[in-house]
């Protein structure tokens, strides 16, 4: 069984990828309190002393408001931190993922594949550019986008956070003129384990298979778990940026590349997590 090295192992997507593919591979979590991937010397003497075959790489700073704040932070875990595990990857000869984001793109000039230029709009999205430049051709790097799941406690992804609000009743206000491009986590789990048992140094958009607005995401769930659609009302992206900086506006992420795995759209996604806990 192959054996693999995960930073980001207790995070929102990292925890569904070992409960999902627990039985296909033995995981080796690396958690910040036994490796703390911004201390180099660190990072070298707990790799050296463990023994897999891929690293898959998911910490990350990951808060895109907050990182035009706190750049210098941001810059240390998402460029500095994936540099010190690469480098200890790379010296052990080892395969490593890289697992990176739609936000490299400005979602000025959509869709994007992965054959599209990359621009990021905010310094998120650029920290994370920055660390696909240090693996690329080198590893393979895995854009995935906006992703949710039926349940996590530590952290409300998008869908969980919109549909907790709608439930206490709470307005949202929606970006009508943007594009998301909403991945299923376990898609995600899934088409990972394609791609590590048929590993290449490339890059693939693991997606969802349609992009829509946020004010249309919102409707899709309000309609789904029968929550009031008089809450949702609109705002522009203009406006919306003004208080949060850093996000793309017309993010269509897809892939030319992923012949392998069919990807939920959002609607979809929705209905397999509606299944589940029935």
């Amino acid at each position: 069984m192959l054996k693999i090295a995960i930073t980001g192992a207790d995070g929102l997507v990292g925890s569904r990828i070992i409960e999902l593919l627990n039985n296909d591979f033995e995981f080796i979590p690396l958690p910040s309190s036994l490796m703390d991937i911004t201390n180099k010397n660190q990072v070298y003497q707990v790799l050296k002393d463990t023994n897999f075959d891929f690293f898959l790489h998911l910490a990350a700073y990951t808060n895109v408001a907050k990182a035009e704040e706190e750049k210098d932070l941001v810059y240390k875990i998402n460029v500095e931190g994936t540099k010190n595990v690469f480098e200890a990857v790379s010296f052990k000869k080892k395969k490593f993922i890289y697992i990176s984001t739609d936000f490299v793109f400005d979602g000025k000039n959509p869709p994007y594949d992965e054959s599209s230029k990359e621009s990021p709009a905010g310094f998120y999205g650029q920290t994370k550019f920055e660390g696909e430049k240090i693996v690329k051709n080198l590893a393979m790097i895995v854009r995935i986008a906006y992703p949710y799941r039926a349940t996590f406690d530590k952290k409300r992804d998008f869908f969980r956070n919109l549909k907790t609000l709608l439930e206490e009743k709470k307005p949202l206000k929606m970006i009508t003129n943007s594009l998301m491009t909403p991945t299923f986590i376990d898609d995600i789990a899934y088409a990972l384990k394609y791609l590590i048992n048929n590993f290449s140094a490339e890059i693939f958009h693991i997606v969802g298979s349609k992009a829509l607005s946020p004010y249309e995401a919102a409707l899709l769930i309000a309609k789904k778990y029968n929550l009031p659609i008089s809450l949702i009302k609109t705002t522009t992206y203009e406006e919306y940026i003004k208080l949060k900086p850093g996000l793309p506006q017309y993010n269509d992420i897809r892939s030319i590349k992923n012949n392998f795995y069919s990807m939920s759209d959002f609607e979809t996604g929705l209905e397999k997590i509606i299944r589940s806990q029935k």
